[in-house]
């Protein structure tokens, strides 16, 4: 598995981004979809990582500077040919250890809170977040859930 920068530019990541975002407004209703398009993940202000199995992409993901001590997670998504193969838990891993670089003091997600994010929430929770009020720009949403990790 190797984890590498990727600048959204390939065929294989946008599709597996546009994969995303249609999953996410097919689970959310619109008001609650706060997952990031093709545009904004090359916004100055985020790094997005690509993992491959050979050379398969399995999956994706962000990490969003809301200040300079705090980041976000954002865009996670594993490839569903990639399932269970420890992609999400590598890559989370790989932002977390990222974070702690840039010297963040913490870093945040929202995800949604329908029974579709479980196996997110409970990946989340493995890995030490705890349930959090809205952070950011968020508001109160029954179909968001807020979760952080002090680092």
């Amino acid at each position: 598995m190797k984890i590498i920068v990727n600048d959204v530019t390939g065929a294989a990541m946008q599709h597996l981004i546009a994969s995303h975002l249609t999953s996410m407004n097919e689970t959310s209703p619109p008001e609650s979809v706060h997952a990031l398009g093709i545009d904004k993940l090359r916004g100055e202000d985020v790094t997005v990582w690509s993992v491959w199995i050979e050379d398969s992409l399995a999956g994706c993901g962000a990490l969003k500077e809301l200040d300079p001590t705090h980041g976000e997670i954002k865009s996670m998504k594993t490839d569903p040919g990639h399932l269970r193969k420890g992609v999400a838990g590598a890559l989370l891993s790989h932002i977390v250890q990222e974070a702690k670089k840039r010297g963040y003091l913490r870093i945040s997600l929202e995800t949604g809170s329908m029974d579709a994010f479980l196996p997110a929430l409970r990946l989340y929770e493995r890995a030490g977040f705890h349930y959090c009020p809205p952070f950011g720009s968020y508001t109160d949403d029954p179909n968001s859930r807020f979760m952080t990790l002090e680092l």
